[in-house]
């Protein structure tokens, strides 16, 4: 007999449906709501929306630091215990800097990268700076979609120094495969913040842009004492000048959404990445200009 879970499943995989639960409905207001809501702390509210969420996705909390929770937002960004996703220790690999499905990957050309197969965007229109965009020209590029019920934090994915942070106001489509294919340049249109960082040693520099999505629309820097949320128009600049570890935690997302790192020409996506494979926190994601691998 089918569960409830796998019926639900089931009905909300149908794409027009899903699209329209997801797509076709206030979704700035939604995801202000949620926001709201999901931080209330109340034993009842609490389990009865972590519950729910459950029904709808495969909610492991069993490597989180802490068994209890306060609300449905604390569950939502919770930390993980110590080593629960070691760094890949190689300096001639960048690690990934969170748990994802792998989606897009590739290189820059002409400076458009896929949003999915068939479905190029503007790498400038991303960025929102053509000098940004060209600097990536030729280089290489993986999205990385996390699902509402992954480890929403997100981590260096090598010893850096973050230069700057850009935020760019937007809006709050859905990042999941059913939207990208609907939606044309859909990482463009939504609330972003491209992050500008120098690799150690090497000099060379990379970007890392958290796209927000439906009930995402927040994202927080360890690094940066602002929260960015919608309530934030337009786009401004903030300036940086942190050093952080291969590994060390970078900042988090509300809830799931999509990260898409950029490197320079000469990085190589590693072998074993895979478009629609799983990849967690400090596995292998790009070698390094020179360095070894297996397509080296």
């Amino acid at each position: 007999m089918p569960t409830l879970r796998s019926t639900l499943a089931r009905i909300t995989q149908q794409e027009d449906i899903n699209f329209l639960l997801t797509n076709r409905i206030p979704r700035r207001l939604a995801t202000r709501f949620v926001g709201w809501f999901s931080r209330i702390e109340h034993p009842v509210v609490r389990d009865l929306s972590i519950g729910l969420w459950r029904l709808f996705a495969d909610l492991d909390l069993s490597d989180a630091r802490k068994t209890s929770f306060r609300s449905l937002h604390d569950c939502f960004i919770r930390e993980l215990k110590p080593g629960a996703r070691p760094a890949d220790a190689d300096p001639a690999l960048l690690v990934s800097p969170c748990d994802a499905i792998v989606g897009a990957s590739g290189q820059v050309e002409g400076g458009q990268v896929l949003q999915v197969k068939g479905f190029p965007y503007p790498l400038r229109d991303l960025l929102g700076d053509a000098g940004e965009a060209a600097a990536h020209e030729g280089g290489a590029y993986v999205t990385l979609r996390l699902t509402s019920a992954m480890y929403h934090r997100f981590h260096a994915p090598h010893d850096l120094r973050v230069e700057a942070v850009t935020y760019i106001s937007g809006d709050t489509w859905n990042v999941n495969p059913i939207a990208l294919k609907r939606i044309e340049k859909l990482f463009c249109r939504n609330e972003r913040a491209p992050i500008r960082a120098v690799l150690a040693r090497t000099g060379y520099r990379i970007t890392l842009v958290p796209v927000a999505a439906i009930l995402v629309a927040s994202i927080r820097f360890r690094f940066v004492d602002i929260l960015l949320d919608l309530r934030q128009g337009g786009a401004r600049q903030i300036s940086c000048n942190a050093p952080l570890r291969k590994g060390e935690e970078m900042g988090w997302f509300q809830h799931g959404s999509t990260i898409i790192l950029f490197a320079p020409a000469g990085f190589r996506l590693h072998e074993a990445l895979r478009e629609g494979g799983n990849i967690r926190a400090g596995q292998p994601l790009m070698w390094l200009p020179d360095a070894g691998g297996a397509e080296a």
